[in-house]
Parts: structure tokens; sequence; C-alpha cells
């Protein structure tokens, strides 16, 4: 079975499990999965598990630090019901503020701050999707919830258009940020663009482009140099080599004996990955095989 990973730049106007679902077939897979959702209207990096990789998903997401990269940008004095240009208008203002303003307001976003998710989003509640209670034309609350902001910076103006870029933790929405910016100024704000630069340690630098792999793909041009080792993204945690004997026990389910010390590791034999274990009190337990 194919396994690895393909770090792709998504398109906009795709959801994140059509990308995937894409990708999966490329390279003949059926099982897949994928680091974080972008929105449909947004694109950027989306590493792509395929086979045996979608075991490392929760690996990566620990061993990472989780921050998260994107530019954006908005325009002010309209708001929409999903916050984005995608959704209907719901509120319309004449008051715009200046560059001046709106730098003025950046500085108060940084660190830990509460952050109400948009009402089209992915949250819970009461067991249901937000945005099926949205569509549905259900009222509701939505808790807030703490986010980080590592840093979140202008980036310059052209007619209409405001442009941020914005570092961040997971679970944080950069249509709330933009809501919230333009509350700040005493005005609304809709995001026409998001675009994701770097996530769990990927970057938008290492990601290919889903027409130019269909493209490939289309035309029986070799596109395998894209698919990723499955350990990829995992390099923050330390290595335990095993030889062929413990290796074939490991990967049964056995415990191995060691002078290691406690913690968790990748298992290789050789140059061969294995998958990840953890160790406790000189004990190599399985935690994910390959």
């Amino acid at each position: 079975m194919t396994s690895g990973w393909v770090i792709l730049d998504k398109p906009s106007s795709v959801f994140s499990r059509t990308a995937g679902g894409k990708i999966a077939r490329i390279f003949g897979v059926k099982k897949f999965g994928h680091i974080g959702t972008l929105d449909p209207m947004a694109s950027g990096v989306l590493p792509i598990a395929l086979g045996d990789a979608t075991k490392m998903i929760p690996f990566i997401e620990d061993a990472s630090d989780g921050q998260k990269e994107y530019l954006f940008s908005l325009k002010f004095g309209f708001e929409t019901d999903s916050l984005d240009i995608t959704g209907k208008e719901i509120r319309r203002t004449d008051i715009i503020p200046n560059e001046k303003q709106v730098v003025s307001v950046l500085e108060s976003f940084l660190g830990d701050i509460d952050q109400i998710p948009p009402v089209y989003s992915a949250v819970h509640i009461d067991g249901k999707r937000a945005y099926d209670l949205a569509r549905s034309g259900q009222e509701f609350d939505i808790p807030p919830r703490k986010v980080h902001i590592f840093s979140l910076e202008f980036i310059g103006k052209e007619s209409e258009t405001w442009t941020f870029k914005v570092v961040c933790s997971r679970g944080t929405y950069v249509r709330a940020l933009a809501r919230d910016i333009a509350e700040k100024c005493g005005t609304v704000a809709t995001v026409d663009m998001i675009r994701r630069t770097k996530t769990n340690g990927f970057d938008i630098k290492s990601a290919v482009k889903l027409d130019f792999l269909e493209n490939l793909f289309n035309n029986g041009a070799d596109f395998k140099d894209f698919l990723k080792p499955i350990d990829l993204g995992l390099g923050d945690i330390p290595v335990l080599n095993l030889d062929d004997k413990a290796t074939e026990f490991y990967r049964h389910g056995g415990f191995i004996k060691t002078n290691a010390i406690n913690g968790q590791y990748r298992v290789y034999n050789g140059n061969t990955f294995v998958g990840i274990g953890v160790i406790e009190s000189g004990t190599l337990y399985p935690k994910r095989t390959i």
C-alpha cells in the first residue's frame, strides 16, 4: 500500500476533505487524512496523509508547537454572516478607519486572548456543528475559547483591501480575528482572502499545487517524488533503533526491554521507520506500528 505525505497547496473554493480525496485518487490510496482544516475559501499549505501516514497525524500535531501562519486580507465597512466574502451581507457602515487606527489596535491581540469562533465553523454546540445550526436558521451562542497570537502585523493597503500576517495557535479563526480588529476600530469588516503559509512545521515553500499534480497524473508523467516519507514531521521525537529480531517482536505488539530513558520515541530498524513507541520503566511499548 502506498503511504506517505503530500504537502499540498490547497486552492481556494475547494473543501479540505475534497482536496485530500483528489490526492488519494492520484496516488491510488483509499485511506487518507489531513492535518488541520482550511475553510473552503482559504488556500495554502495542507499536509495530506496517505495510507499508514494517517497513523502519524496525532504525533505530528503533538510533536510540533501547533503554530500556524496566515496571510489574510479584509475590507472594512460591511460584514457577512460567515465573516468572509462567500457569505450573505448582514451589516454595512460608512465608518472606515485610517491606517494609524488599525495599526494601533493590533498590539492588543498579542498573547492569550478570548476569541468567539464564527457561527459558520466546525465548533460543536450540544453535539452539533455550528455551521449546521447556522444553515438551519437556528439561533445559538458560541462560548469564547482561549487562543494565542504570537505576532500580528499590518502588511499593506491596496485600494479598499487591507492585508495582514498573523502567527497563531491551533484553534484560532482568522475570520473571527478580522471581525475583532474591525470591532476595536469601531466598525465591521469581511475577509476576502486567507492563505495559510505555515502549519505544524510544514511550509508553503515545500507545497505542491493540486492542479499541477493533476496535470502530471492526467498526462502519465511521474509524480512520485511529491510523496514524502511517513516519518516526515516527526523530527523532534528522539530515535530508538532495534535489531531485526526485536523489530519483528515489536511489530507484533511485543514489549522490548531497554536501557533508554523514559519517553516517546521514533522506532527504526536501520533506515526503516517502524513506528512510534513509548518507554516506561525500562520497557518499550508500541503505540503505533507501520
